[in-house]
């Protein structure tokens, strides 16, 4: 069983009750881990780190633009002041715009790449600056996408963001490797989230399409993507760096 007693994690991304950050907040909590919660809805976020105090874990909450450096600058000395360290770092917080690239205009590939790649930058630098502060160690867990392993037309933005979180975790592992700084990528393939029910709730025709490339004949679940990310923040994962963990439900195989 893995045991994150002990242990600190910044969550960004998690305010959603059905999203990869707060499945991922649930399963590091019961784990013994202690959280701060960000998202750049800060209501929203506060209401998700109240569900997780309520069951008996400790949980601290704060608005947060990823985009920002000056916002994660005042969010790190928050989870220092809360927590007192910070031993995982996970980047969740992303967006999706589907467009092909003859649609897509500049505004929108910038907004796209900003927050779904800059920010990692910016969180990857602070939580780097603050492990190394601290010693000990630590693990940094970027989320990624199949869209960022796969050519998917309509995805050409939002590929070139989670291809690009690929591969800065990767040399950024290189060059953490030596404090005992993991860094690793998770890369979801279609999973049951709100930003999937956006993405589907009109054209039902897709979720069949989607549904039969997958081996395993369905999506997969919040919590299937919550335990990889509570793996990879556990001590049970202390020789694992650079790697890119694929969970998908089989699609990637083919």
């Amino acid at each position: 069983m893995i045991d994150l007693s002990g242990k600190t994690a910044l969550i960004t991304g998690a305010a959603s009750p059905k999203g990869l950050g707060f499945s991922a907040a649930r399963k590091m909590a019961e784990q013994g881990a202690r959280l701060f919660l960000t998202d750049i809805d800060g209501a929203r976020v506060a209401e998700r780190a109240a569900e997780l105090t309520a069951a008996g874990h400790v949980a601290h909450a704060m608005a947060h633009d990823v985009t920002d450096e000056a916002a994660w600058t005042a969010v790190m000395a928050a989870v220092v002041d809360t927590l007192g360290r910070l031993d995982v770092l996970v980047n969740n917080a992303g967006i999706a715009v589907l467009k092909m690239m003859a649609d897509m205009t500049k505004t929108a590939w910038d907004h796209q790449i900003n927050v779904n790649l800059n920010s990692v930058y910016l969180g990857c630098k602070a939580a780097l600056d603050q492990m190394r502060a601290q010693g000990g160690g630590g693990s940094i867990i970027n989320l990624s996408s199949v869209v960022g392993l796969i050519g998917v037309p309509g995805c050409a933005a939002y590929a070139a963001s989670k291809g690009g979180v690929r591969l800065m975790t990767k040399t950024i592992a290189m060059e953490a490797a030596r404090e005992q700084i993991r860094v690793n990528s998770v890369h979801p393939g279609s999973i049951w989230t709100e930003m999937q029910d956006v993405a589907l709730a009109d054209n039902p025709e897709q979720f069949k399409v989607i549904e039969n490339a997958i081996p395993m004949g369905r999506l997969g679940d919040p919590d299937d993507i919550g335990a990889m990310i509570a793996f990879l923040a556990s001590d049970d994962a202390k020789y694992i760096t650079g790697g890119e963990f694929v969970v998908d439900g089989g699609l990637t195989a083919q």
